[in-house]
């Protein structure tokens, strides 16, 4: 609302969140989740849009 019609986040599905956060983080992206946490689709972790040019990026490992 603050910010105006337009993209919210964008969603990446990977078989491991765990190990994608991992090495998100050994690249020194800046996070909001530093550890993942259960969302709708399974478990879920954020990244912080300072680190991706205003974007905020998601990570989904979907439930079997």
């Amino acid at each position: 609302e603050r910010r105006g019609e337009g993209l919210h986040h964008i969603c990446f599905e990977t078989d491991d969140v765990a190990a994608e956060l991992a090495a998100t983080k050994a690249k020194g992206i800046e996070l909001i989740d530093h550890t993942p946490r259960e969302g709708l689709a399974g478990m879920i972790c954020f990244l912080h849009p300072r680190s991706n040019h205003g974007v905020l990026i998601e990570y989904a490992q979907p439930l079997d």
